[in-house]
């Protein structure tokens, strides 16, 4: 069976986004742990949590994904953006205690004119101020097509974030596909030497997550452009392979396309389950 669902709404609730996902023959979904272009959060119904972990474990849902904000930048030169990374990530883990089933993602950073080796330094330094060894989620740095300064545009960058972090147990990766085929890894003609690479580098004992999109910009571009499956330089050949992809199967697949609606989802699910 294909673990897939799309990213959605945390208005609606979280009962309501699990009953959702099912509406749309889906077992997982994603969410905004709090306002994604801000920093506020909405206050925790923990009836609504209990309601939703009941109906998760009842319909066999596959681990879903908890989504940092994208102001949150742990490499950022400015002090107070590193402050902000650091009360993010400390509140989103006490909200997530509730949510054991949650993997929580988030973008590495940009270093902003700074370098790589620095900005690494600086998430690594937030990482090892925050994990703990009895870190209940898992806590995932999502790959990253290398626009701008961003870090984690290759495996390598990843690894050395990962070696640097104290307690690493519950450290691991989101592979979003739009970001890597960008970033210049070849998941259309050799993704079998990307798995490969992945594994010799990270270690796919690491690989947590899916996100699943379309890239509308070429290979190799650093541009970050979702694309809805199909309609992208990936194609929907190349993507259906990888939710295959015996070393992938049983990850949960998140689609992050630009619809608006849950039947479009519906749609890109039966797709991809049919291709």
């Amino acid at each position: 069976m294909l673990n897939i669902g799309c990213h959605l709404s945390t208005a609606k609730g979280f009962l309501n986004m699990g009953l959702d996902t099912t509406k749309i023959d889906g077992n997982t979904f994603q969410f905004f742990t709090r306002n994604p272009r801000g920093g506020q959060a909405k206050d925790l119904d923990l009836n609504d949590i209990s309601d939703l972990n009941k109906y998760m474990e009842t319909n066999h849902f596959a681990p879903i994904i908890a989504h940092a904000p994208y102001t949150l930048n742990p490499a950022a030169a400015d002090p107070k953006t590193r402050e902000f990374a650091e009360m993010v990530f400390r509140d989103d883990f006490a909200r997530l205690k509730h949510l054991p089933n949650a993997l929580y993602n988030f973008h590495p950073g940009s270093h902003v004119g700074q370098g790589i080796e620095k900005g690494i330094d600086l998430i690594t330094e937030i990482l090892n101020k925050i994990l703990t060894p009895n870190q209940e989620n898992w806590v995932l740095l999502e790959t990253m097509s290398g626009k701008g300064s961003e870090i984690g545009a290759t495996f390598g960058e990843l690894r050395t974030i990962m070696d640097q972090v104290n307690y690493r147990d519950k450290l691991g990766v989101c592979l979003d596909t739009c970001h890597v085929f960008a970033a210049g890894y070849d998941i259309v003609n050799n993704l079998d030497g990307v798995v490969a690479e992945f594994d010799k580098i990270i270690g796919l004992d690491r690989l947590k997550a899916v996100h699943l999109n379309d890239s509308l910009m070429p290979f190799g571009s650093h541009k970050d452009r979702h694309a809805p499956i199909g309609k992208g330089e990936i194609g929907l050949p190349a993507l259906a392979r990888l939710t295959r992809h015996p070393a992938l199967t049983n990850l949960p697949f998140c689609l992050e396309t630009p619809h608006d609606t849950l039947s479009e989802y519906a749609d890109e699910i039966k797709t991809l389950s049919e291709a």
